[in-house]
C-alpha cells in the first residue's frame, strides 16, 4: 500500500492496480488539485474543498463515488460510512467518517470532524484501527489537543494528520506533534507499507509532506 499526501484533506491510496482518493478539491476550492484516475472517491463533506470528484476523473477512468453514510463493497475494498456534524463557513454540516477494510488492513478518515465525541455506532466501530487519518488545524475540525486525544483514545497502529496544509493551519501540525511526543519526527513523501510492517507499533504519527 502506498499513501499519498496531496494537501488540504485530500489523500491517495495505491494498493495493486486499485486507487482510493478522499476528499479531492474541485475547480471551486482555492486548493490546487492532483489530477489522477481513481477507482474510487470518498466524498467527506459537500464542500469545494473536499467534493471535487471531476478531480479524480481521467479518461475513461471514473471513479465509483462515495459520499455520505452507509456500506459498500466495492472490488477488494469494503467501506463503512457514518455521520457526525462539522462546522464549516458558519454552518453545521454532516461529515461522514470513512472506515476501510483492504489488504487486511482498516483505515479510519475521519474527513472535517468536528468533535472529539463520537456516535456511539461509530465508537463500536473503531476497534483494531491501523491506519487513523485525523484533521488538525482549522475551522471545523479538532484543535491539536483534542485530535492527539481522540487519536490515543482510539489507539491505532499509525496516526497520519491530514488538514493542516492550505485550508488549515501550518502551526497546529508542530502543536499537535508536541501533544503526542512526536517532535523529532521527519516528514516523508509517501508512505509505503504492508499489513507485516503496522506490527509493534502503537500510536505512531507519519507526517506526510503534501505532494501538490
Amino acid at each position: 500500500m502506498i499513501i499519498t499526501y496531496l494537501g488540504g484533506e485530500f489523500v491517495k491510496v495505491q494498493f495493486g492496480d486499485i486507487t482510493l482518493a478522499f476528499n479531492p478539491p474541485s475547480k471551486d476550492s482555492k486548493l490546487k488539485a492532483s489530477r489522477f484516475g481513481a477507482d474510487v472517491a470518498l466524498v467527506s463533506l459537500n464542500h469545494p474543498d473536499f467534493n471535487g470528484v471531476e478531480s479524480v476523473t481521467h479518461g475513461e477512468r471514473k471513479p465509483f463515488v462515495i459520499s455520505g453514510p452507509g456500506e459498500y463493497e466495492i472490488k477488494d475494498v469494503a467501506v463503512q460510512g457514518f455521520p457526525t456534524e462539522s462546522v464549516l463557513d458558519g454552518e453545521k454540516r454532516i461529515n461522514t467518517v470513512y472506515m476501510v477494510t483492504l489488504e487486511g488492513m482498516k483505515l479510519c478518515f475521519l474527513g472535517a470532524l468536528a468533535s472529539a465525541e463520537l456516535p456511539a455506532e461509530l465508537k463500536e466501530e473503531l476497534d483494531e484501527v491501523d491506519i487513523l487519518f485525523v484533521p488538525i488545524g482549522g475551522e471545523g475540525v479538532l484543535a491539536p489537543s483534542a485530535a492527539n486525544k481522540l487519536a490515543v483514545a482510539l489507539e491505532p497502529h499509525l496516526v497520519i494528520p491530514i488538514h493542516f496544509e492550505g485550508v488549515g493551519d501550518k502551526s497546529a501540525l508542530k502543536q499537535f506533534l508536541k501533544e503526542a511526543g512526536e517532535e523529532k519526527t521527519t516528514p516523508q513523501d509517501k508512505l509505503t507499507l504492508k499489513k507485516k510492517d503496522l506490527e509493534g507499533k502503537e500510536g505512531e504519527v507519519v507526517v506526510l509532506s503534501p505532494q501538490n
